[in-house]
């Protein structure tokens, strides 16, 4: 087995180091990278219009890795009479060692849909909440919030870009590797991959190989996309992702 990990730096960097302690042959081939969120700027001043009881979705660290030398840099600290909530695990950590707040997620699985089930977001009338995310993503937390009687608003807090490779020359690199396992840990990036590759390489090489994603709406786009052996990680970390691989 010869893995290809496509998530971003530095995550992706850490579970092939993990990947490599453990025996095994893997390589890195991050497909977006990271940069500042257009509404970044604005966040202090969202944090400071909320009340308290008013609810801060966190969605992803990267959202974290960009807030918090922001709120520093204008002197604020996270308000610690808001009701802070993590997408998963890994986010709340992420969370919890800048703010040293307490902070609520979904214990099993790393998804919008399992985090709507915490029972103190059911009913959310006359609540705010604030959502700090990237560009783009689904809209299922907001319209569902919203839905429950809670006034929503979005901060970009950091923006997604594809990363450029020329497609010929990595299939051929990755084929001639003899790369068996795929990582994919969004749709976005599982549609940059597919696309990124061209015909004859995805036909005789990359659809054909394993593919470890980390939800089962990923593993059904994947399936309509041509892939046949596909495995559903138990969570969306590096811990996750290293159980199944092994």
């Amino acid at each position: 087995m010869t893995i290809l990990v496509t998530r971003p730096s530095p995550a992706g960097d850490e579970l092939v180091s993990r990947l490599r302690a453990l025996g095994q042959v893997a390589y890195s081939f991050p497909l977006i990278e990271f940069s500042p969120g257009r509404q970044l700027d604005k966040l202090p001043a969202m944090l400071a219009s909320l009340t308290a009881g008013d609810l801060v979705f966190l969605l992803s660290q990267h959202a974290i890795h960009f807030a918090h030398p922001q709120l520093n840099q204008n002197g604020f600290t996270w308000p610690a009479s808001l009701c802070w909530f993590a997408i998963g695990r890994t986010t709340a950590l992420a969370f919890h060692t800048v703010s040293h707040l307490p902070v609520r997620y979904p214990q099993d699985r790393e998804t919008t849909e399992v985090l709507l089930q915490l029972p103190e977001l059911q009913n959310l009338a006359g609540k705010r909440a604030l959502i700090l995310r990237g560009n783009g993503g689904r809209e299922l937390l907001g319209d569902t919030l919203a839905a429950r009687g809670a006034e929503v608003t979005f901060c970009e807090c950091y923006q997604r870009s594809a990363r450029i490779y020329d497609g010929t020359q990595e299939a051929f690199r990755w084929h001639e590797r003899g790369i068996t396992t795929l990582v994919v840990t969004s749709g976005e990036m599982l549609q940059q991959l597919y696309a990124l590759i061209p015909q004859w390489y995805r036909k005789n090489w990359l659809l054909h190989c394993r593919l470890l994603v980390v939800s089962e709406r990923l593993a059904d786009l994947a399936r309509e996309l041509g892939w046949q052996d596909i495995r559903v990680a138990d969570n969306a970390d590096n811990d996750a992702l290293l159980r199944a691989l092994q």
